[in-house]
């Protein structure tokens, strides 16, 4: 040893006790990790992140009938797994990008709206049938909009809870909304990340929901998430929709078509004795609705004698398969 080494300072010895306390210490907070794990981790298939995905699907549906007071069609897109800078390069723009919490576990999700989906429900949340929209390229979104964002992800946030419900307790709740994605950044670029995608038609336009959980978010859920109980979920998610079909099937509703609806006076209607008449335009198509909502493009005549409907068309948008049988004429 040289003799530079030698006049090295020494530290004093620890005492026999600390001695063994030090390197227990020491060995719990060393542990190895392999980089790769995360990577591998995420990339497998997590059967239980499907049956959220179709709860959400379902509850998100009923939600936004709530919302809107009319049918809105969702579907689910599979559960995919990419980096977080991925992720946010192929977000439309603009969008409307919204940081929230995933309690109890630590960390941050994002939940992104296309413009489209916000614009179609601005028309219908104000009297509009989902079928105008204003530009939005270029600008931030106005009071309204943010407001109508507001009820949006408070309508995702219940839908995804419910969906976690009888799996795991978890909380999504919003903490702020915005529109450029560097104001956004829950995690690093290279930060692989677990996406669940809707694809919703409002009105007469479709566009995304995304909700994008980080890997460090779920994490503490691996076991949750392939847990062998979960695997008969799926099939009491079937027996339970089977059976509300089978009920549903027996719902009586009323159809209602108006005929016309003449627009009169308030002098005109004082002026009205009995004999008196009112002349109504014959349209070539009346809507047929259920609840306030269009469900058939009908034409007006008799059949056997007595007055009918004929449907010409179907309107619901959303093609509630899951409800029933599908008739074909």
């Amino acid at each position: 040893m040289s003799e530079k080494a030698d006049s090295s300072p020494v530290a004093p010895a620890a005492p026999e006790g600390e001695s063994d306390l030090v390197e227990r210490m020491a060995e719990a907070a060393v542990r190895d990790y392999n980089l790769s794990t995360e990577q591998r981790w995420v990339r497998k298939p997590m059967p239980t992140l499907e049956i959220v995905n179709q709860r959400f699907e379902r509850h998100l549906r009923q939600g936004l009938f709530q919302l809107l007071r009319r049918s809105a069609e969702v579907r689910a897109a599979p559960v995919t797994v990419q980096r977080f800078g991925e992720f946010v390069q192929q977000l439309a723009n603009p969008a409307s990008l919204n940081v929230a919490t995933l309690n109890p576990l630590r960390g941050h999700v994002l939940i992104s709206f296309e413009a489209a989906v916000v614009g179609a429900t601005v028309d219908l949340m104000y009297g509009g049938n989902g079928s105008l929209q204003a530009a939005m390229e270029g600008r931030d979104f106005s009071p309204t909009e943010q407001r109508v964002i507001q009820r949006l992800v408070q309508v995702v946030c219940a839908a995804y809870n419910e969906a976690w419900r009888e799996i795991y307790p978890l909380e999504l709740a919003h903490q702020r909304s915005e529109v450029h994605p560097q104001f956004a950044a829950i995690a690093s670029p290279a930060e692989m990340s677990v996406v669940t995608s809707m694809q919703l038609t409002l009105g007469g336009f479709e566009g995304a929901l995304h909700i994008c959980k980080p890997y460090g978010v779920l994490e503490p859920l691996r076991e949750v998430l392939y847990g062998p109980q979960q695997a008969s979920a799926m099939a009491e998610d079937r027996r339970w929709v089977s059976q509300l079909s089978r009920e549903i099937q027996q719902v009586e509703v009323s159809l209602v078509a108006e005929l016309a609806q003449p627009a009169l006076t308030v002098g005109q209607v004082l002026a009205m004795k009995p004999g008196d008449f009112i002349q109504l335009d014959r349209l070539p198509l009346i809507a047929a609705t259920v609840e306030g909502t269009p469900v058939f493009a009908c034409s007006y005549g008799t059949h056997d004698g007595r007055y009918a409907l004929r449907v010409e068309q179907s309107l619901h948008s959303a093609q509630p398969h899951w409800l029933g049988e599908k008739h074909v004429h």
